[in-house]
């Protein structure tokens, strides 16, 4: 457990938000590498499909994540506030909600991929390995949402290192598994999912395990569980606002796959690449928004309204002088990162174009999802809920479609950034307007 309450608000951050940005590396990994080999071992087509499948299952697992942040919002605000009996209730309540919700996108997910390749146009010879692969990867959402829900709470809690050192572990097994499974036993792109599902299962298990050892606060028991019909409703409130936000955004990434799959298999082999790369490029700005929020549920819950704004300014220069580097190493190396996952000329021709428009803008990026940080944190989801509908349906997807029929795919890239300019101006002017102090859990009166 740490407590978020004390301390130096920059150097506590930096130091709760490295963990997760380590353990949120290596579970990008789980993707890089099973892009990585099978872009190298099963070519571009299969690549391309490795790469479609992920919107899909984003937007069938989005609003799932949204419910879960805002149980995890709750437990933080009880945590800061030494309620540790709803605490134990919240984590209960949301290990329920999350099984079942699991089972639910399993089927559905499996019942309706293909019909949904073939709605947004996906290349014909893409198809059936797309499906394959998602199908595969649904079996394992229980193990998903088990570990990733675990390590939230536990980073609501103040712990962001547990969850680190079994996702390493997860992460080095899902590479041997790739290779067993894709480059040895020759499974084609069913073994690189399989690879991905055996290595979360372990993953969830092995740290259920030890934290039934160690740890009493998050301990998982199947025989009585403690779910709390008032606690559900608080996660709802907070949860749904960024549930549906997640679930518009990754609607909001097929609709722009769907413009990207008019440029035949290339640009999506490409597309695929490069998101992978921009993935991992975002992570700083994502996880110090996350530590912000834990930080910031905290110190709502204790009533130390001053020393949230004062964690938001360190976060933002933390998060600024990362990103600023970021966008120098992705833009000089671009060529060479795409090279990683494949030979093709053309598909590291237009993966380098789209780093080259895209990355120049992380620092926007990154301050945005900071500036968040604070709102998702106390609460507050509704309106950056708004927020983000608006950058990415009124301003990139339409956007994205004027300009790629004036300059090409380019005009897709370049909407991009100016949907996270927008995005950040709004978040900025709310914040400013200060009523996210008014939609915590846990009432307070603000210091002076």
């Amino acid at each position: 457990m740490h407590d978020l309450t004390e301390g130096k608000p920059g150097k506590l951050i930096l130091q709760f938000a490295t963990p997760m940005l380590i353990g949120n590396v290596f579970q990008q990994l789980y993707n890089v590498t099973d892009s990585i080999i099978v872009g190298r071992f099963l070519g571009k087509e299969a690549l391309a499909a490795v790469g479609a499948s992920f919107p899909l299952i984003f937007m069938l697992i989005s609003f799932v994540i949204g419910i879960a942040t805002g149980s995890t919002i709750v437990i933080a605000q009880y945590f800061g506030a030494k309620d540790m009996v709803k605490v134990r209730r919240s984590i209960d309540t949301m290990y329920i909600f999350l099984f079942f919700a699991s089972l639910l996108i399993m089927v559905l997910g499996i019942a309706f991929s293909g019909y949904i390749f073939r709605l947004i146009r996906l290349p014909q010879e893409i198809i059936p390995q797309a499906t394959l692969y998602m199908n595969v990867y649904l079996t394992g959402m229980v193990f998903f949402f088990g570990f990733n829900g675990t390590s939230a709470v536990l980073r609501g809690l103040g712990d962001s290192k547990t969850p680190l050192y079994f996702l390493v572990i997860s992460t080095l097994t899902n590479i041997v598994f790739d290779l067993l499974f894709v480059v040895v036993f020759k499974w084609g792109i069913a073994g690189a999912a399989w690879a991905t599902v055996l290595s979360q299962a372990g993953a969830f298990i092995s740290l259920i395990l030890y934290l039934n050892r160690k740890h009493e606060m998050v301990k998982l028991t199947w025989r009585k569980p403690d779910w709390d019909k008032t606690i559900f409703l608080q996660s709802i409130r907070i949860g749904v606002p960024t549930g549906f936000q997640q679930t518009f955004v990754s609607l909001g990434m097929l609709a722009l796959l769907r413009i990207v799959n008019d440029y035949g298999t290339d640009t999506v082999a490409a597309y695929s690449v490069a998101g992978r790369i921009d993935g991992l490029a975002a992570l700083p700005a994502m996880n110090f928004g996350a530590a912000l929020s834990s930080y910031t549920g905290q110190n709502i819950g204790a009533g130390k309204i001053k020393r949230v704004k004062e964690g938001l300014v360190a976060t933002l220069n933390l998060s600024t002088i990362t990103a600023g580097v970021t966008s120098l190493l992705v833009m000089i190396f671009r060529y060479q990162l795409m090279a990683l996952f494949t030979n093709d000329q053309e598909v590291i021709a237009i993966g380098g174009r789209y780093l080259l428009i895209v990355g120049g803008f992380y620092i926007m990026f990154s301050s945005m999802f900071v500036i968040g940080g604070v709102m998702r944190g106390a609460g507050d989801t509704l309106i950056p809920m708004f927020i983000t509908l608006f950058s990415l349906w009124i301003i990139r997807i339409p956007i994205a479609w004027v300009l790629s029929r004036r300059i090409g795919v380019d005009g897709i890239w370049w909407a991009i950034p100016i949907a996270w300019f927008f995005g950040m101006s709004f978040s900025y002017i709310y914040y400013r307007m200060g009523k996210w102090k008014l939609k915590s859990v846990v009432k307070f009166k603000e210091q002076a």
